[in-house]
């Protein structure tokens, strides 16, 4: 007779069955590739003993092409809950051991399910992507089994922060999940993400193309602006992963964690020495975020991509942030195409988790040029108006030295609904530079002036002083305050702790339309 004490064994023999996923050997084959496994990588991200699986026995349920004859141990995926750095989240990390990862229709409920639990509970998701794409014994289940986690990737969004880590390849309809998360971590040499592979570009084009030079980590980062983060190894991307949930709140109608610990001197001597007189001179925004933010707590966003604009999630006096400044050393920090969709994400980020925005302004305008304007830059530069204007949480900017044209009233202007609104004193606000300005408003004294070249420098500095300067905008109302720079992290906590309580309402509707 069968007593509970087999029973219970037989759990155990069946459970440590789904652990083992594809069995040694391929785990072996997996380690050789310099990756790590499904479970391993759960192991690295969670914190240790927290871990609870989903779902563990679940089947394929497919008797084509020989699968009735298969086992695939939990379907090729482990799903679950719990902790990282004491708060929970859900996850599901793709078995490439099994089907290689390949996405069936039990591979899907899932995960459908898990994200479910995790909208309910109010708790970050996290994908741990390692698959070879549809299972395509399965047909068109499979794609049904996408369209699922891609609905829940959509209504989630701005509810839940959402995380794609990409661990191997990604291809095919597999790609648009982690397009529509918040963030898309990968991993050098190792992760590549396209819709279609070399093999098929070379059939249809003609062209040759390697898997990594395709959609590799620094194609996605540096090119394509697809990805967020990049990392050596798998273990670096998993603790850049939990770094960056320590910024995040756990939900919509949260504020992000708060660090209490800060005892830094607010006043900062060093800004007056780190940004040049000379507003042609270009010199890194990062050195006056540095200054201003908590020390070491400065987490860049897509740093690689649209380099003329800096993005990314800091810490002042303890309050969590999101950081918008125009970076001089590329581009003289103009807006194009890249850095325009690069703004608005963040911004709608930072506004869908109540993170207060931070712009650091020094624009000389949208860049000009034929390819800019074919390429749409109307429709993408619209989008940084769009993104400022609905947002919520508090706004602040500080113009640093130039703001110029429709950049200045793009980058959170008080027109467009800045809270409040800094100017250092060497600051030139106004529809142009002054030498723009000055050669059309004088061109007629220059051109007829015994002395043009002097009667040019003479009008530009007659311009400058007239209407480039930040206290022409501040007697209309339009900048609030010009500002000591060395007193810059004094005002700005200042004004968070003075906006900590901001509410703003917007017209009902369904949701806007912006200019995508």
């Amino acid at each position: 007779m069968t007593d509970i004490y087999e029973k219970i064994n037989e759990l155990y023999d069946r459970r440590r069955e789904v652990e083992l996923g594809g069995g040694d050997e391929r785990i072996e084959k997996q380690h050789e590739k310099g990756k790590l496994t499904a479970r391993e990588r759960i192991d690295l991200l969670v914190d240790p003993g927290t871990f609870v699986e989903l779902n563990p026995f679940i089947q394929h349920r497919s008797h084509d092409f020989g699968l009735d004859a298969v086992k695939g141990p939990g379907d090729g995926v482990v799903t679950g809950y719990g902790k990282v750095n004491g708060r929970d989240i859900y996850l599901f990390s793709q078995d490439f051991t099994v089907f290689g990862g390949a996405l069936g229709e039990m591979h899907a409920k899932k995960i459908a399910n898990v994200m479910d639990l995790a909208a309910k509970n109010g708790a970050p998701f996290i994908g741990l992507n390692d698959s070879g794409g549809a299972r395509i014994q399965e047909g068109v289940v499979s794609l049904d089994g996408y369209g699922h986690i891609f609905y829940r990737n959509a209504i989630y969004s701005g509810v839940i922060p959402q995380i794609s880590v990409i661990m191997g390849p990604c291809a095919g309809g597999a790609v648009y999940s982690p397009a529509i998360t918040d963030f898309v971590f990968m991993v050098e040499k190792t992760s590549q993400m396209f819709i279609t592979g070399p093999k098929v570009i070379e059939t249809v084009t003609g062209e040759k193309i390697s898997s990594e030079d395709l959609g590799g980590a620094d194609v996605h980062n540096s090119i394509s602006g697809n990805a967020h983060f990049q990392a050596q190894s798998e273990e670096d991307v998993i603790m850049m992963v939990r770094n960056l949930l320590s910024y995040l709140p756990q939900n919509n109608e949260e504020k992000p964690p708060r660090n209490d610990k800060d005892s830094e001197d607010d006043y900062r001597a060093n800004l007056t020495d780190l940004i040049p007189f000379d507003a042609i001179r270009p010199y890194d925004v990062r050195t006056v975020i540095a200054e201003v933010v908590d020390s070491g707590s400065f987490m860049e966003v897509q740093k690689d991509f649209a380099r003329n604009l800096v993005i990314g999630l800091a810490r002042i006096k303890g309050e969590v942030v999101g950081l918008v400044c125009n970076q001089p050393k590329f581009m003289a920090g103009g807006l194009d195409i890249d850095s325009s969709d690069k703004a608005a994400r963040f911004i709608r980020f930072c506004d869908s988790f109540n993170i207060p925005i931070i712009t650091f302004e020094d624009v000389t305008g949208f860049f000009p040029g034929v390819k800019q304007e074919h390429g749409g830059i109307i429709r993408h530069g619209a989008k940084i108006l769009y993104a400022y204007s609905e947002a919520t949480v508090p706004k602040l900017t500080v113009i640093l030295r130039k703001a110029y044209g429709g950049a200045y009233v793009a980058l959170n202007s008080k027109s467009i609904g800045a809270d409040l609104v800094f100017a250092w004193p060497n600051a030139e606000i106004a529809v142009m530079g002054p030498q723009g300005a000055a050669n059309i408003i004088f061109a007629r004294e220059i051109q007829n002036s015994e002395n043009p070249e002097q009667t040019r420098a003479q009008k530009i500095e007659e311009y400058r002083e007239k209407f480039a300067n930040p206290y022409v905008a501040a007697s209309q109302g339009m900048v609030d305050d010009v500002i000591d720079p060395r007193e810059t992290r004094i005002k700005i906590i200042q004004a968070l702790e003075m906006l900590r309580n901001k509410k703003e309402t917007r017209p009902y509707k369904k949701h806007g339309n912006i200019p995508l």
